[in-house]
């Protein structure tokens, strides 16, 4: 009886020290098309308990014996479900492969809290630019893609977002230029160089719609675009595009300037990366030939850039990068035409320059994940620019900014804390600055709190931040921005937001002083910071209905300036110099003091609409893409009386505005054809600068004429009140374009632009190009 017990008793001891053994299930979780290890991959079980894998993608999950259901779930990939059965004391190796969702509302963006987010999930209006949209279309700088984005226009390079701005001549942008999360204009004129993007090396374009100074500072008062570079997977990749355009005859043969042999322009673009054990490694370049479409507009640009990160194996989740670009440019520059007849295309000598630019810019940083709660980042650059021309206006411009930032994820909260400090430091000094030396920095702290309730989710942040040029003050100001959006359904998301802008006058604005022709700049030391805020009310639909996927989004937005910082045209002659009495004979001495001036001279609203349609889906069985927008802005100016001068109707709208842009982009495929077009409309642009239009005059009112005889009046674009009465009607331009894939590595693309041959005009004298025939061959290894 004795050895019954105890037999029994080692059998129940044995079974419960089996069954009170746990197993475990472990992994490697990596994204299913690259090979990429995913870190933060969310791994629970049974809905009760899990895990997050490391900065590696690695994860282990210690269970209980018995059948599990384990999820996998990360922002911007399909869920995937896994069932398993485990043993006692089994130790069972689970490695997940990750493919991207279909789902458009579940595309990943970090530009709106500077962390992963799904675009569903963002309290402001955002678009996206894949590569795959920049290859299709055949573009040959950033620029060109940005202007085919509903709500995004770029006036001879100058970029606006829902009509925040409008043309600056070149100096100051209420859009900021991120590459890579990092500032990249200039920092003299605080510029944009759209050539200077990488194009051959893109992750992605993130576009923010409305003020944005809470996380980036000055410049972002319209709005922020961030080009994202890519790095490599595990599998080496080599990229090489080839493109060849001919602009085509104009629809008036009197235009034409070229003769039998029509202008040209090619480009070649290539791009390798490949992982290196620890190192990850991309380098890349262009090389642009353009001959110009308009007379004396030619370019060169040769540029080359690579990308460099280190990832750390004694300290885990520590990565360094080095980052560097250059690009030399050769060429002369167009500003205004000869006539508005047949010398459209025809640079008038007066204001003709030529031009030798090298551009350099490194960007080192760290950063570290101490756990998948805590990141530590660091990001510095110099941005180098020499730029020299043969009009004795040559600049030399040193811009160097650095940026420590700490994000904590509080997970069991659903809140994470982004917080930093940022600040740049600028030397520049040119002819036209007075041939002195100027100097421009800031300091700014930031943070910003994202949080979800349930449904909801809360943004709320802020940035104090000072400026000052050579000897001014160091003046801090103080801007907010909060955020809302509400998951009404599953793919329904009602969000609005308010944010505050601001933005330092730039050197340029404050300091140029120089002269082309007629045309004369006048510098302001006295300009003061713009300022303004803007609010939004928007509604997001996904779908998935007869085969398409994607969204609706409907937005409302207003948005108001103070202080406005405009080039206003008028004298500027100083106290000691009296204008009155002078015949209007005599033009030599009024010609001295009449000009263009950054001025504070404007506050203004804009308030408008936008609707958007995007998805990808089958049209008749076939793989298909598809874009549309509408947007409707009215730009008022609040100070105008009805009698203004210096602009050209007696409206009170904003200079350099229109009320309507429609932009639509449709693609399909049929086996090995790909067949697409685009489609861009813009009404008329509505209120310019009076004197463009007009002669030059005295302050009394009398036309200045150039000779004694008064038969060569005064002007700075000759004939635009008659070319603006025919043409400005707004304009309606189709592109088509058709590929076939060869092999799978191999991609032909012929592209015809503007194809029903419009002329039509951006700016005042700048006529933009006939159509233009455009080949394409991307080789992708």
């Amino acid at each position: 009886m004795k050895k019954l017990y105890l037999t029994l008793f080692i059998a129940i001891f044995i079974q419960t020290l089996l069954f009170g053994q746990n197993a475990r299930i472990y992994g490697v979780i990596t994204d299913g098309e690259t090979g990429d290890r995913l870190p933060g991959v969310n791994v629970l079980t049974d809905s009760v308990t899990g895990t997050v894998c490391d900065m590696d993608g690695n994860y282990t999950l210690e269970l209980p014996p018995g059948n599990h259901e384990v999820t996998f779930k990360y922002v911007g990939y399909a869920k995937i479900v896994k069932k398993v059965n485990l043993k006692p004391g089994e130790s069972k190796e689970l490695n997940i492969e990750m493919g991207e969702s279909a789902q458009m509302l579940d595309a990943v963006v970090v530009s709106a809290g500077k962390f992963e987010q799904k675009l569903s999930d963002v309290t402001v209006s955002m678009e996206i630019i894949q590569p795959d949209f920049i290859e299709s279309n055949n573009v040959m700088s950033l620029e060109d893609g940005l202007q085919k984005i509903p709500g995004v226009n770029i006036m001879d390079k100058q970029p606006s977002i829902r009509g925040g701005s409008g043309y600056s001549y070149g100096a100051g942008s209420r859009v900021l230029l991120l590459v890579d999360d990092i500032p990249m204009i200039t920092g003299a004129s605080g510029e944009a160089r759209w050539d200077f993007a990488p194009l051959e090396n893109i992750d992605q374009v993130e576009i923010i719609k409305g003020a944005s100074s809470a996380l980036y500072g000055s410049s972002a008062l319209n709005g922020v675009i961030n080009y994202r570079t890519a790095y490599p997977g595990p599998k080496p990749k080599t990229q090489v595009t080839s493109i060849m355009g001919l602009y085509g005859d104009p629809e008036r043969e009197a235009i034409q300037w070229w003769g039998a042999y029509s202008p040209v322009y090619t480009g070649l673009r290539f791009m390798h990366s490949r992982q290196a054990g620890p190192f990850d490694l991309t380098f890349g370049g262009n090389l642009t030939s353009d001959n110009g479409y308009r007379e004396n507009n030619n370019e060169e640009r040769y540029r080359m850039n690579g990308n460099f990160r280190y990832r750390c194996k004694s300290v885990e989740g520590l990565s360094f990068t080095v980052n560097m670009n250059f690009m030399k440019r050769i060429g002369n520059i167009y500003v205004l035409w000869l006539d508005g007849d047949s010398g459209v295309y025809r640079a008038n000598p007066t204001y003709q320059q030529s031009y030798d630019n090298n551009s350099f810019t490194i960007y080192p940083g760290a950063t570290w994940y101490v756990n998948e709660r805590t990141r530590h980042s660091f990001k510095s650059r110099l941005y180098r620019i020499r730029n020299r021309n043969n009009t004795d206006q040559d600049n030399f411009d040193d811009m160097y900014y650095a940026e420590y930032n700490l994000q904590k994820l509080y997970k069991e909260r659903h809140l994470t804390w982004t917080t930093g400090v940022a600040g740049t430091y600028n030397e520049s000094k040119s002819d036209i600055y007075g041939a002195l030396k100027h100097f421009g920095s800031n300091l700014g702290f930031f943070t910003q709190f994202d949080k979800r309730f349930n449904r909801l989710n809360v943004s709320i942040g802020g940035r104090f931040e000072g400026y000052r040029i050579d000897q001014d003050d160091l003046n801090f100001k103080p801007v907010f921005r909060t955020g809302f959006n509400y998951a009404v359904t599953e793919r329904s998301f009602l969000r609005t937001s308010f944010g505050m802008g601001y933005r330092y006058p730039t050197i340029a604005e404050r300091y140029t002083a120089t002269n082309t022709g007629t045309l004369i700049i006048f510098p302001n030391d006295t300009l003061r910071p713009e300022s303004g805020w803007s609010a939004e009310l928007g509604f997001k639909q996904g779908f998935s209905i007869l085969g398409w996927n994607g969204y609706i989004d409907v937005a409302a937005f207003y948005t108001r300036y103070h202080d406005m910082i405009e080039f206003t045209f008028g004298y500027h002659n100083p106290d000691s110099v009296q204008l009155v009495g002078y015949p209007p004979t005599d033009p030599n001495f009024f010609l001295n003091w009449v000009g263009f001036r950054a001025e504070n001279v404007r506050n203004s609203e804009i308030s408008g609409i936008e609707f958007i349609i995007t998805g990808t889906g089958n049209f008749f069985g076939k793989k298909s893409s598809m874009l549309l927008g509408y947007t409707y802005t009215n730009p008022i100016d609040l100070d105008a009386d009805g009698n203004d001068s210096l602009v050209s109707t007696g409206d009170n709208i904003l200079k350099y505005r229109f009320y309507h842009s429609f932009k639509a982009d449709f693609e399909v495929q049929f086996k090995k054809l790909i067949v697409g077009a685009n489609f861009e409309y813009q009404s008329h642009i509505i209120n310019i600068d009076k004197v463009f239009e007009d002669t030059i005059r005295t302050p009394g009112g009398d036309p200045l004429y150039l000779d004694v005889a008064g038969t060569q009046p005064a002007m700075i674009l000759p004939g635009l009140a008659d070319y603006r009465e025919k043409y400005n009607k707004g304009y309606a331009i189709f592109d088509f374009r058709a590929g076939w894939e060869i092999n799978q590595n191999i991609r032909a693309t012929f592209t015809i632009k503007n194809l029903f041959n419009r002329e039509y005009m951006m700016r005042p004298g700048d006529v933009q190009p006939p159509r233009t025939f455009v080949v394409q061959l991307n080789i992708k290894v």
